[in-house]
Order: structure tokens, then C-alpha cells, then sequence
């Protein structure tokens, strides 16, 4: 019988991609899961497809449809799960589109869309997540919780075609630390994943190429490759990792660095107002003649992990 028989997850985009392949792992695992997914036909027929797979290996599977970046929707999602199960120990985000254009051409509602579902989205299950685990701990009752947020390595490498869903998946890690430093005290864990995988997100536009399955051989980017590390970081043996971010896709795994602060340059002329003439002398000593503009500047270079 595997540790986590009994506990209770809840994953939003669960019908397709990731999120599928998450719910289907975390139920192989004895995980009771609710499928969480927009309630429209493509998305609503997906989500019922994934319970009935889980339900035909054996498992229990729940579907709440519903807007994941909406307030009441995402109430009423826990509701659901715990008039269902009775609890909830695992919350994974994963729900979101993307609408691609570089800033010039981007509207208001293309920008807001995409990081109303992503970011927001993330908020509000977040937040009932966290009020309910940290309620029970206050109560004298033993919580047993797991938030595992997505992200992309958008968020560090800075995408110049997505300023929505970079953005977005930036919030996601900054919210997630947050929410890691608040639930350490309830024994609550809280972590990012960046997953390479083939998504309808992925498979759209100029990434198709790269992500879709070889002719043989094995396939780095099946999103079913990401799946397992959502099930370990819901484990009892994960239970000291919290606030990381991992890259993970095919057969690896890469752990994040916190970014890293170089030396202060403090004014040559002491304790007074930078002058301009004493910002560029100390500056010039870091930004020199072989510094290269954006290719050293903060966002990690293409090809670095």
C-alpha cells in the first residue's frame, strides 16, 4: 500500500496535458483525486475522460468543473472536494492558455486573460488551501498539506513573446516562496515545478517543432514524464522540501539556485547622494567593456540549464 492511500488532491487543468498526467499518477498512487477543469465541451468532456481512466485502474476520481481564477467557482470547488472526500492534503495548480505576441501588439484583454488564469488562478486555490490547513492546525488537528505550484522557465529566461505569461508565471514563483515561508510553521509544504512538456501550450506555435513526440525512441517531453515528481513532493518523504522551484522534463531534474546578490557598489564620495559622475565610476567597474548588453544582465541565457 503506498504512503499517500487516502489522501486527498485537488489539481485544476486536470482534463488535458500536465494536469491529466499529475491526476492519473497521484491515483496510481492511492490518491483520491478531483479533477478540476473550465466547465466548457472540449474541457468538460477531457475532465470526465481522465476520471473514468482513473476509475477503471481502480482509483476514485471526482470531476468539479468550474473557473479556477473565479472566486466562487474555486469556493465551491472545495466545497465539492470535501463534501466528497472529507479532506484536502494535496493542492496542485496547473491550469492556464497562452495568447502569444510580444508587447507591441498585445492588447489589454490578451495580456489580463492569461494572467487572470494563471496567476489569479493560482491566488484563490492557494489562499482557500492555506486557510484550511492553517484552520485545522489551529484547531489541534494534524494537517497533512502539499501545494505544488506551475511555473516555466519563462520566468527566468524571460520571454520576449509572452509578457503575459511570463509575468504570470514570475507571480507564481514569488507568491509560492510567500506561501512556503507562512505554512512552515503548520509543517505545510509549498513548492514550484517548471515543466518542459508537450502541452496544447507548447504545441502551439513556434515551439511545436521541438516538443513534439520522436518516431522512436524515448520521449523527453511526454508530459506523463513530469508526473512523478508532483507525486514525490506530495510524499511523506518529501516532507522537509519546501520552498524550491524545480526544472523537470524527460529524465531530469534540475533544483534552483536563489539568485545570487553580487558585492554593493557604495558611493566613492561616502555617505551622501550619489552624484552621476560617482554612479559611473563605480558602475563602469562591473558594467566594463566586456559586459554584454542583455546577453549578461539578469534573465538566465538560453542553453544555461
Amino acid at each position: 500500500m503506498s504512503e499517500l492511500e487516502g489522501k486527498v488532491a485537488i489539481i485544476t487543468g486536470a482534463g488535458r496535458g500536465l494536469g491529466r498526467e499529475e491526476a492519473l499518477d497521484l491515483a496510481r498512487h492511492g490518491v483520491r483525486v478531483v479533477i478540476n477543469d473550465i466547465d466548457l465541451p472540449g474541457a468538460k468532456e477531457a475532465a470526465h475522460s481522465t476520471a473514468d481512466e482513473i476509475r477503471s485502474d481502480g482509483g476514485e476520481a471526482h470531476v468539479v468543473l468550474g473557473d479556477c481564477a473565479d472566486t466562487n467557482d474555486a469556493n465551491a470547488l472545495m466545497k465539492k472536494t470535501f463534501e466528497k472526500f472529507g479532506d484536502l492534503n494535496i493542492m496542485v495548480n496547473n491550469a492556464g492558455f497562452v495568447k502569444d505576441k510580444t508587447i507591441f501588439s498585445m492588447s489589454d484583454e490578451e495580456f489580463d486573460s492569461v494572467v487572470r488564469v494563471h496567476l489569479r488562478g493560482h491566488f484563490v486555490n492557494m489562499r482557500n488551501a492555506m486557510n484550511y490547513w492553517r484552520g485545522k492546525v489551529k484547531a489541534g488537528e494534524t494537517v497533512y498539506g502539499r501545494l505544488i505550484s506551475t511555473s516555466s522557465e519563462a520566468a527566468i529566461y524571460g520571454s520576449a513573446g509572452q509578457p503575459n505569461y511570463a509575468s504570470a508565471k514570475a507571480g507564481i514563483v514569488a507568491m509560492t516562496m510567500g506561501a512556503a515561508q507562512l505554512m512552515v510553521s503548520y509543517g505545510v509544504t509549498c513548492n514550484v515545478i517548471m515543466p518542459r512538456a508537450e502541452t496544447d501550450m507548447t504545441m502551439s506555435g513556434a515551439t511545436a517543432e521541438m516538443f513534439k513526440a520522436p518516431e522512436k525512441g524515448f520521449h523527453y517531453f511526454d508530459a506523463a514524464n513530469v508526473a512523478p515528481l508532483v507525486t514525490y513532493l506530495s510524499s511523506e518523504p518529501a516532507a522537509k522540501i519546501s520552498g524550491e522551484v524545480f526544472i523537470v522534463w524527460g529524465n531530469q531534474i534540475n533544483v534552483l539556485q536563489r539568485p545570487k546578490v553580487l558585492p554593493a557598489h557604495v558611493n566613492p564620495a561616502g555617505a551622501t547622494k550619489w552624484s552621476q559622475a560617482n554612479l559611473h565610476e563605480s558602475l563602469s567597474t562591473h558594467f566594463d567593456d566586456d559586459y554584454r548588453s542583455v546577453r549578461d544582465g539578469y534573465s538566465m541565457p538560453i542553453g544555461r540549464v
